[in-house]
């Protein structure tokens, strides 16, 4: 009977430490990449925010990342956020961002409604990429605009969090 008990427990232990953590592995569904695919120019995407620079903090990514997802669920849109040091082998950042959706596959396959974000904090340069089914309702020069009168005054301040926080507001407002 004893040992029948150290078995149970045994497994019950292996059980618990052998399941996936759901809780803190976020698994990034919403980006038409698979996993299998190793080669790329760019990282491989670890959520609807990408800061590979650390221009956020912990708090202000799961914040983002909570209001990215809370209008993914409401419009079936997509955002990504990507902050980069450099847009390599491209020659500025429009290419890079283009570049970097359609590779990434930003948005819904059937729908295109992807928007990315990629932000070069030291070249001190912003671009908002808008998917086919995106762009008639954000037009180049609706996204000119949040990034020149929302975004940009926040980053002037370097409240980066602040600027795309605002920004994302801004265009979420537009659709």
């Amino acid at each position: 009977m004893k040992k029948e008990k150290v078995i149970v427990i045994l497994l019950l232990i292996i059980a618990v430490f052998s399941c996936k953590s759901t809780e803190n592995e976020k698994e990034v569904v919403f980006f038409n990449k698979s996993k299998e695919v190793v080669e790329s120019k760019f990282p491989f995407p670890i959520g609807y925010v990408n800061d590979y620079e650390d221009m956020f903090t912990n708090d202000e990514e799961q914040k983002l990342e909570k209001l990215i997802d809370d209008y993914e669920k409401e419009s079936t849109n997509v955002i990504a956020v990507v902050t980069v040091s450099s847009y390599q082998p491209y020659d500025n950042i429009e290419d890079y961002s283009l570049a970097l959706a359609n590779d990434w596959g930003v948005g819904r396959k059937d729908k295109n409604n992807g928007l990315t974000i990629v932000i070069n904090k030291l070249k001190r340069e912003i671009r908002i990429s808008t998917g086919l089914g995106t762009e008639e309702t954000l037009t180049d020069e609706i996204c000119k605009k949040v990034i020149d009168s929302v975004i940009v005054p926040e980053f002037k301040n370097e409240n980066y969090y602040r600027g795309i926080e605002k920004g994302i507001g801004s265009l979420i407002k537009q659709r």
